[in-house]
């Protein structure tokens, strides 16, 4: 009998987390850890120099960077190998590169990291290269990982005798899957802190405030409180075991996230031109048409008759100035306007991208437009 009761109790537990997400997926809800992360808890940046070896002739042209033959130098005395001051090497199959690689949160010792190999001379490509053992350090110069293996090389290049030469993407770099193994690890402030701060992807008030009542419809009143438009504080248990339970819960409850502001972001280079869901217009009446003036020159010839004594070969110019404009038609904007009407009656004027910038902001002059005019 208690098993069918507690059989009982996980499907209606079962149903109402059905009704629930249906009623989520509904009004456009989002999980917290979509749209917020963990103060603390992030990756960090890693960067190292080193040198590439076992290329095909494609190394760097070593009296244009003299530093690859001082890094060679150097290797080959921490190997034994000394070299008189005077020799010149000549190296076409060694290439000096940077490294680097992102150490993700709670990385241990023992782990492995992607790494990306990038020429820093002039070596033409990396394609069969390898490169040697050498440390990527982080912002603090200590050592956090260190880097080793084949690289591994998306494009290439063909190069012809007259000098011709055809390259596909960029040969002169490259990755190498878990080429960085991880010596040290970051110590995080996650299992030492009390609080937890969440920072909002998109800072916003009202989303702030939706994301502390729903942690404390969940797991109490007082549990969560929002410090600014950008973060909550959550008060979390102290035992790292319950403390990541307890995270489990609550980057999986759902939040309505709030309307974004009304914007209209212009690319003055490209054209582009992207009008948010939110933009409403006040009345107003737009009228576009475009002047065209048509200039072409002509240069008649006049010679004499043929066997006349007398005459010369005259050139004359002759302009001919054509203006021509587009017919167009004024279109009424109504109060409250929405996108979709915006866009058609643009539409119905034949406005091209680089017009509709103009109405945007002539309507943001006369105070019709609703919205940030942004210009990037």
């Amino acid at each position: 009998m208690g098993l069918a009761s507690n059989f009982r109790v996980i499907i209606a537990g079962c149903c109402i987390l059905m009704v629930t997400l249906s009623y989520h997926a509904g009004a456009a809800a989002e999980r917290i850890k979509d749209i917020a992360s963990i103060d603390g808890v992030r990756s960090n940046q890693l960067v190292g120099y080193g040198l590439v070896v076992g290329l095909d002739g494609s190394g760097d042209q070593t009296t244009q960077t003299p530093f690859t033959v001082q890094s060679m130098k150097s290797m080959l005395s921490k190997l034994g190998v000394t070299l008189p001051a005077n020799v010149n090497l000549q190296l076409k199959n060694v290439a000096a590169v940077m490294v680097h690689a992102e150490l993700p949160p709670f990385a241990r010792p023992g782990q492995t990291v992607d790494v990306t190999v990038s020429s820093m001379g002039n070596a033409k490509s990396l394609r069969g290269g390898s490169l040697l053992m050498m440390p990527l350090k982080g912002a603090d110069g200590q050592t956090y990982a260190l880097a080793q293996g084949n690289v591994v090389v998306s494009g290439f290049g063909a190069e012809g005798s007259d000098g011709s030469s055809v390259t596909v993407n960029v040969p002169s770099a490259g990755r190498i899957p878990n080429g960085a193994i991880v010596e040290r690890g970051v110590e995080s402030p996650f299992g030492h802190s009390s609080a937890l701060v969440m920072s909002l992807h998109q800072p916003d008030f009202t989303t702030a405030q939706r994301m502390a009542n729903s942690i404390n419809e969940k797991l109490g009143y007082g549990v969560a409180r929002p410090i600014d438009g950008g973060t909550v504080e959550i008060r979390a248990p102290l035992d790292p075991s319950e403390k990541v339970a307890f995270v489990s819960i609550v980057e999986n409850l759902q939040v309505e996230s709030a309307a974004a502001p009304a914007k209209v972001i212009i690319n003055s280079r490209t054209g582009t031109v992207v009008i948010g869901s939110q933009v409403r217009l006040e009345p107003a009446a737009v009228a576009h048409g475009s002047l065209t003036v048509t200039i072409s020159e002509k240069i008649n010839v006049s010679q004499p008759e043929p066997f006349a004594r007398r005459g010369d070969t005259v050139v004359t110019p002759e302009s001919e100035v054509a203006i021509e404009q587009e017919a167009s038609r004024m279109f009424l904007l109504d109060a409250g306007v929405t996108l979709n009407d915006l866009v058609t009656a643009v539409n119905k004027v034949g406005a091209a991208p680089g017009d509709l910038v103009a109405i945007l902001e002539a309507l943001e002059r006369v105070g019709a437009l609703h919205a940030k005019l942004i210009v990037i």
